[in-house]
């Protein structure tokens, strides 16, 4: 080892002891007489002293030809400092140098590497090798580790087996679009790589691997956004023998666990909530519980009152901001305005005051009497100082822009706090849902999901009435993990592809191996997948994913520090069967 301690290690314990240290150049502080290094690892900061007269010429003259992250080896002799440092953990200690090697110097980097960067996202996704040098960057995947690492230990204490499972698999048409791989040895053939293990855990499942996990990196060709990469990580998990109770219980202790040892966080019991309550209290299938606000839903007080809005609307609905009554003719503007952009796209709001004095006060005033507003404001359970905001229109679109209301709502309010945790499990989805452009229906999770057993008679009558055996959990807001208990036979298996609009043709093409093993003896199985990347971005406390990844792409998908995707040199186009325009 050319180093004794890292620079995150010495303590007043070690004072008078000779150590070795390796590292990066942090900063040089030259008082002329006296030298200070501040020597970087990625386990802390130790300052290095050299001084004029004391310290050998030759090491005096290396130290001053130092600049900012030349990697060097450094000397000396442990002293205690006489100012002390409490920002640091080695702020007690200091080294005396008495002999300096410059292991490697190094180019100016483009930006500051410290925790206040002046560095652009582009600019640290292009040097992201120098960006993992900084403190917050390195901590987030410190972070990762350890919840891979206590991930690991709780499904192995629960009798899990991980398995990998294979990366060039088949393309199948349902889901997001897949990234495809061409075969040299087939040509005009391809693979697709795996946007999730589903079917193999599936068929691990017939194999008798009755409790399957794998830490494993997935793909879609999507549009990216902040919780999105082309490229991810799911902890994905399967179980045999059991029914939904079985996996929420068992992935519930999981995220206590998660959440216990890596946040020291002592979870309380998660709570459920059905689909059909999500949308309507909420406006959502992934509900920020951290906050109350629940929507409320007005059209028996308002409608026929003579107000054109509100009578042609299929619903009207709204939230009770507690103590904002006093929100000025300004604020009110601003909010409306708000809710009228276009990525929100309501066409109006509604305010009911509660004043102070008892007294109410509206914007539609003059369809509405004393009595009419004190029933609605009842009906929110409002009090002296509240304020009421109403959207009305069609029923899916008005909860939707309502629930945008609520969560900016919840912001301004300081209500949505990072370092508060709610966690919530959303149950019995719609197993389909109808695509109007394609005139076909669709599974909502994955045509592999089973429709709750009560349900099974609407299949041939009402499928989008039929509710589906599937999970969501929801932290604060995000949907961390999802997963179902599935389809184990064939003969519902077929059905499933029947209602997707598969041709029998067409289900055994793409799917006739799976349909296959369920005769060879399938047992009732159960799964879900979690959100590797999003639960450790919530964990640290960040709406992005992309910090806690090592090598993120940016929002066009590309890796700006290797330049990829990059194009093919016409041989390997042609060997591979392929013709670009």
């Amino acid at each position: 080892m050319l180093r004794t301690h890292t620079c995150g290690q010495l303590r007043l314990s070690d004072v008078n002891h000779t150590v070795t240290l390796c590292g990066w150049v942090q900063k040089v502080r030259d008082k002329g007489g006296m030298i200070w290094v501040d020597l970087r690892d990625r386990y802390g900061i130790t300052q290095l002293i050299f001084e004029e007269g004391k310290t050998a010429p030759e090491v005096i003259a290396r130290v001053r030809s130092l600049g900012r992250e030349y990697v060097i080896s450094a000397t000396g002799t442990v002293q205690e400092r006489l100012s002390k440092n409490d920002k640091i953990e080695t702020g007690d200690i200091e080294i005396n140098v008495t002999g300096l090697e410059i292991l490697n110097p190094a180019k100016l980097p483009p930006f500051l590497i410290e925790d206040d960067t002046d560095g652009g996202d582009e600019l640290r996704m292009k040097f992201r090798y120098l960006d993992l040098r900084r403190n917050t960057v390195r901590q987030n995947l410190v972070l990762r580790h350890k919840v891979a690492q206590q991930t690991r230990l709780y499904l192995d204490s629960q009798e899990f087996i991980e398995v990998e499972t294979p990366v060039l698999i088949k393309s199948t048409p349902e889901g997001a679009r897949d990234f495809v791989v061409p075969s040299r040895m087939n040509p005009g053939e391809f693979y697709a790589l795996p946007q999730s293990p589903q079917t193999f855990k599936q068929l691990l499942m017939v194999s008798g691997f009755d409790r399957y996990y794998q830490i494993v990196k997935c793909f879609r060709d999507e549009d990216l956004r902040a919780d999105r990469q082309p490229e991810f990580t799911q902890i994905d998990c399967e179980m045999s023998f059991v029914k939904q109770e079985d996996v929420l219980n068992m992935f519930e202790g999981l995220i206590r666990h998660l959440f216990k040892t890596v946040k020291g966080i002592d979870l309380a019991e998660v709570p459920r909530m059905t689909y059909a309550d999500a949308m309507k209290y909420y406006g959502s299938d992934k509900p920020d519980t951290r906050f109350g606000m629940p929507f409320t839903e007005l059209n028996d007080l308002v409608q026929n009152k003579g107000f054109q809005v509100f009578d042609e609307a299929e619903l009207v609905v709204g939230i009770n901001a507690e103590g904002c009554a006093g929100y000025t003719r300004k604020q009110l503007d601003e909010l409306t305005d708000w809710v009228k952009r276009p990525q929100i796209g309501a066409k109006g709001l509604v305010y009911i005051r509660l004043n102070e004095d008892g007294t109410l006060k509206s914007s539609v005033d003059k369809f509405y009497s004393e009595s009419d507003l004190k029933a609605i404001a009842d009906r929110f359970g409002a009090k002296a100082g509240d304020l009421i905001l109403v959207i009305s229109g069609r029923k899916d679109k008005a909860r939707k822009q309502l629930n945008e209301l609520r969560l900016e709502m919840g912001s301004r309010l300081g209500l949505r706090k990072p370092d508060e945790f709610k966690v919530l499990w959303v149950l019995d989805f719609p197993l389909l849902e109808y695509g109007e452009e394609e005139q076909r229906w669709f599974a909502m999770h994955h045509p592999f999901t089973a429709p709750k057993p009560e349900d099974l008679s609407l299949l041939e009558t009402d499928p989008g009435s039929v509710r589906a055996n599937a999970y969501d959990m929801v932290i604060n807001g995000t949907e961390v993990g999802g997963g179902s208990v599935r389809i184990f036979q064939k003969e519902l298996q077929g059905k499933m592809f029947e209602i997707l609009g598969f041709t029998p043709e067409e289900a055994k093409k793409q799917f006739g191996f799976l349909m296959e093993a369920f005769e060879y003896g399938a047992p009732p199985h159960a799964g879900l997948a979690f959100g590797f990347d999003r639960l450790c971005s919530i964990f640290g406390g960040a709406d992005s994913i992309r910090d806690f990844i090592a090598f993120p792409k940016n929002n066009s998908g590309r890796d700006v520090m290797i330049d990829s995707p990059s194009t093919l040199h016409e041989e390997q186009l042609k060997e591979l069967s392929i013709q670009v325009r």
